[in-house]
């Protein structure tokens, strides 16, 4: 097994957070006929797939269920959305898009495409193909992230605990620690 390179390692890792916190921080200033990016990704998928559950939007879409509530609330009072009961179960609640909404959705179609643009057309076609295999290995590694890093801590420390207080105290510092040169956890 290649030994790690905690050095790299540590500089993806920064990167990484470093762009999505960007593409987040940028993407949420752009406003399109006053409805954030967000907003305009659900009234695509209702114009595209027809009412939508509120809950189905925040799983198809990866927002949490607060956020598509409070982008809903946004589009609703705008006049390019409506909340309705649902024809098929009278317990919940759907989102619709209104003629305004499909109207705006249509002026501003192009949209989609100048932010995709923006953000990959300086990249090649072999560039892309690459980050589309990077990106879907990353997707994979990331899902279950949260139980398999917990489970990795109380396991470390568990090991740390059983190890004797003199062995601890006999190590360096340097043996210790990593190389750091990224802000890390």
């Amino acid at each position: 097994m290649q030994e790690k390179d905690w050095i790299l390692l540590e500089e993806v890792d920064y990167l990484f957070r470093k762009v999505v916190r960007r593409f987040v921080k940028e993407r949420d200033k752009v406003s399109v006929e006053g409805i954030s990016l967000p907003g305009i990704l659900i009234l695509n998928t209702v114009l595209r797939e027809g009412d939508q559950r509120l809950g189905e939007l925040a799983e198809q879409l990866d927002f949490t269920s607060g956020a598509v509530t409070a982008l809903c609330d946004k589009l609703e009072a705008s006049g390019y959305a409506i909340r309705k009961r649902s024809d098929t179960d009278r317990r919940s609640v759907v989102l619709g898009i209104t003629p305004s909404g499909r109207e705006m959705i249509m002026r501003n179609k192009d949209s989609g495409s100048i932010i995709i643009d923006e953000i990959f057309g300086c990249f090649t076609n072999e560039e892309l193909k690459s980050a589309v295999t990077f990106l879907n290995r990353l997707n994979v590694q990331v899902e279950g992230l949260s139980d398999n890093v917990i489970k990795r801590i109380e396991a470390s420390v568990n090991q740390t605990t059983a190890k004797s207080v003199n062995e601890s105290e006999s190590q360096s510092d340097s043996e210790l620690d990593r190389p750091n040169r990224f802000i890390s956890y």
